[in-house]
């Protein structure tokens, strides 16, 4: 069941408790969720809430209603994050990974600024940079490769940016906001999407001569501290199949 100290309200703690379950595989597709009257009674809420919760999970596309039957489980590979909803997430619960989701092939290394990173950060091009990458997949495969651009310079604050090695004690983002005291104030995000090259292809894991056909979403992120510095620029480049999806409330 879902942690006591989760602030989200009820409904989203009970969908993301059944996300979690769903994509980790535990609850296999075809697998019926309980009624709303188990769940209300399990969860001491509100028949309402449930309802709620069970309407969130058709929504995000894990589940959908049989009528006469009850709530089963698809099976469809969850949507990709982008920077600003791991950077949430991270300061949220202290890890940027999605529901059912696990990070791997974590590298780092200091390199000359590409062109379009040079201009990102706010950099003269050819600046020196960490590159940070992982790659977050699911039990369907990857779910994207994310890739970390930040200035060298933070380097000597945060020795541990440039190890190959998951960050330890925050994100990197709350690593440096800690280091400098400076917080992180502004994020820009865009959303697009490209057809992979061989380049793109080998980083998912693909056959580079066989890229597929289909584009796949590319999600960039720009994060500046409360001094207007660009502290770090990220691009999430997603896995084939994989879609962007975000919520918010609508004020009636």
């Amino acid at each position: 069941m879902a942690d006591q100290a989760d602030n989200r309200a009820p409904y989203a703690q009970i969908a993301a408790h059944y996300a979690e379950l769903i994509t980790s595989g535990e609850l296999q597709p075809g697998s019926l969720l309980p009624s709303i009257k188990n769940l209300s009674q399990e969860w001491k809420v509100s028949a309402a809430t449930a309802e709620k919760a069970l309407r969130k999970l058709r929504n995000e596309g894990l589940v959908r209603g049989i009528h006469g039957i009850g709530t089963e489980v698809l099976d469809r590979p969850a949507p990709m994050s982008s920077g600003s909803q791991r950077q949430d997430r991270g300061r949220r619960t202290g890890s940027s990974w999605g529901t059912g989701e696990r990070s791997d092939s974590h590298q780092a290394s200091v390199m000359p600024a590409p062109t379009d990173v040079a201009q990102a950060l706010d950099l003269a091009p050819g600046s020196r940079v960490i590159r940070r990458s992982r790659v977050y997949r699911d039990r369907h495969g990857i779910v994207a490769h994310s890739t970390s651009w930040i200035p060298a310079r933070y380097a000597e604050l945060i020795p541990q940016l440039t190890s190959s090695e998951r960050l330890t004690g925050g994100t990197s983002l709350q690593l440096i906001a800690q280091a400098t005291g400076r917080p992180i104030t502004h994020r820009f995000d865009t959303a697009s999407a490209r057809l992979l090259n061989p380049e793109d292809a080998e980083l998912l894991e693909l056959d580079p001569a066989k890229p597929p056909r289909e584009p796949v979403v590319v999600m960039t992120a720009k994060f500046v501290d409360s001094e207007g510095t660009v502290v770090e620029y990220g691009v999430d480049l997603g896995g084939p199949g994989r879609t962007w999806q975000t919520e918010s409330e609508v004020a009636q």
